[in-house]
């Protein structure tokens, strides 16, 4: 049964993986090679995560040890280790993206007639522009990859399958992981001024990465304790095009009877929100979230 159970999954697995995203997952991996070989390498400055630690052994080792070689030996056992905990489609995704990454890596480093050896073909010397540069070209990459179901780099499961066993969040693992890679960098290389680049570095991906999975424009989530739910949801509803969701509530103080309006707008219809609210309840509260993700159900 279990042995059933097991193939059926896999079955499963197989059926979910989507042929057209391995079209953006091999744009993600070319993107994320580029950003890697042609601003960070060249300069010694180093990535996050796993794909730092590569560029950190193909420096320490024998040369016959290169970077797209570490991309996949530390890679890809990470990938399929967290196989169970993500899931079949992820790991084929992620483990086609690492293979995309490591084969455009070593093209640019090795065949194509591109010098990345002592300096970037685009930045030159100037730390600083490769670091920013490299940080959101590379993120570009690795954003991409997450938004298509997979990853390009294994701290992202080793941060999830870890971070819950030993009692952090996986910000906190990623952050913790970076710290000791960046300090043995620079114990490595006896020198502070290029890792403590790399910290800019790892800061704009990130960035990067939050702007390309979770978009530009993020809506808000407005919150909205009132007395006169109704009128309030009607004129906004009116104003927006779309209906909010009244929710019953008593006031923590003053135990009085009030509502929730829970209604989704944009950064743009901010202001216009608050006029309308406070124009009709003055004592009104209101509360602003960000929302990453609107998943409507698909009416049949």
């Amino acid at each position: 049964m279990a042995d059933q159970n097991r193939k059926n999954g896999v079955m499963r697995g197989i059926r979910e993986i989507k042929p057209l995203n391995f079209f953006f997952l091999t744009l993600a991996g070319v993107i994320n090679a580029f950003g890697v070989t042609i601003f960070l390498f060249p300069v010694k400055l180093y990535d996050s995560g796993v794909s730092g630690l590569s560029m950190l052994l193909d420096q320490i080792t024998p040369p016959f040890l290169t970077l797209p070689l570490f991309l996949i030996l530390l890679n890809v056992p990470v990938f399929l280790f967290g196989t169970k905990k993500q899931g079949l489609p992820f790991t084929v995704y992620s483990v086609f993206a690492v293979g995309v990454y490591s084969l455009t890596a070593y093209l640019i480093m090795n065949v194509l007639p591109i010098d990345v050896s002592l300096i970037s073909p685009l930045a030159g010397s100037d730390l600083l522009l490769c670091a920013v540069f490299g940080g959101v070209i590379s993120g570009i990459g690795s954003g991409l990859t997450i938004r298509f179901g997979g990853a390009i780099d294994g701290i992202d499961v080793l941060s999830v399958v870890f971070a819950k066993r030993i009692g952090i969040s996986i910000g906190t693992f990623v952050m913790i992981f970076n710290t000791l890679l960046y300090t043995v960098c620079g114990v490595a290389i006896k020198s502070w001024i290029l890792p403590l680049y790399s910290i800019v570095t790892y800061f704009v991906g990130s960035k990067t990465v939050d702007y390309i999975v979770e978009g530009f424009n993020r809506s808000k989530c407005a919150m909205i304790v009132t007395t006169k739910a109704e009128e309030i949801t009607e004129a906004i509803s009116g104003q927006f095009g779309s209906s909010g969701t009244i929710v019953n509530a008593v006031g923590g103080f003053s135990r009085e009877n009030k509502k929730i309006v829970y209604f989704i707008i944009n950064h743009f219809q901010i202001n216009r929100l608050k006029q309308i609210v406070h124009g009709i309840d003055k004592e009104a509260f209101i509360s602003l979230q960000d929302v990453s993700d609107i998943i409507k159900s698909q009416q049949k």
